[in-house]
């Protein structure tokens, strides 16, 4: 009974900690001042220590609210621009390491891959070992929606680890898997998914793909950083995005409309 209540202990005050860790930026709010880069430092670091010892403490059945919590602090470190801009996106794929090996399951977060560990973080091999690791315990049919994984998964072989080959493989599968969904549209998707990997095959440098695969993660996007950032590979491409009402179309470069988002007061 002790060692029950040691190790339920030792989750919740991890758990605690690691919400401990973004106090600088919550007193940062509530009383505006320059942040400490000592402190920041000494933040990130004592979170990266926690997340290791809370990806191989015991769960004891909690592993949903673990992974829940998780992502959550995930939210609220990522967004915190001055605290990553004194010290660095380096612990993200950390947080994401946890909430899979508790919940791979928990599909929300495999949406922020792309544009958190792989596009800010650098590590887009992680991200795609993470992907594999989620996609290791998925079916085509459960959960229904488990062949998107495939298709992050071959947008990050893609546009970061420019192998061609690996993300024709990877949108080939999203399609099988897509075929066999249940969940409505699935269909679709596996049309597309098989287009996409057809005209990989034929064109593995096409500009066109890698358009298109910025433009999904453009989609999801966890905010506006990782929007313009990965608006301006768009642009590197010779696209951009124009802008129309809740509408958004890639066009020619010199055809873009400017970005709401930029343009009102």
């Amino acid at each position: 009974m002790r060692g029950l209540i040691s190790q339920v202990t030792t989750v919740v005050v991890l758990m605690a900690g690691i919400a401990a860790c973004q106090l600088p930026r919550l007193r940062a709010q509530t009383q505006p001042q320059t942040l400490n880069p000592d402190e920041i430092a000494a933040a990130q670091t004592l979170t990266a220590a926690q997340l290791d010892l809370l990806k191989t403490a015991p769960s004891l059945g909690f592993d949903n609210l673990i992974a829940d919590w998780t992502f959550l602090n995930f939210l609220q470190y990522f967004g915190d621009r001055e605290a990553r801009t004194a010290s660095s996106y380096g612990v993200t794929p950390k947080f994401f390491e946890v909430i899979v090996s508790h919940d791979p399951y928990f599909r929300l977060p495999y949406v922020f891959l792309s544009g958190t560990v792989s596009l800010f973080a650098g590590q887009p091999e992680t991200a795609v070992a993470l992907l594999d690791e989620g996609l290791s315990h998925l079916s085509p049919t459960f959960p229904p929606d488990s062949y998107l994984l495939w298709r992050y998964k071959a947008i990050d072989e893609l546009l970061f680890l420019g192998d061609s080959t690996a993300a024709r493989q990877s949108f080939a599968t999203a399609a099988d898997w897509a075929a066999q969904s249940p969940l409505p549209g699935a269909d679709e998707s596996a049309r597309r998914a098989r287009e996409t990997a057809e005209f990989l095959r034929q064109n593995p440098t096409s500009p066109e793909v890698q358009v298109d695969a910025w433009l999904q993660v453009w989609a999801n996007a966890v905010n506006e950083d990782v929007r313009e950032s990965v608006r301006q590979r768009i642009r590197n491409l010779g696209f951009d995005l124009a802008f129309e009402g809740d509408r958004v179309q890639v066009v020619p470069l010199e055809s873009a409309s400017p970005d709401p988002a930029t343009t009102n007061p």
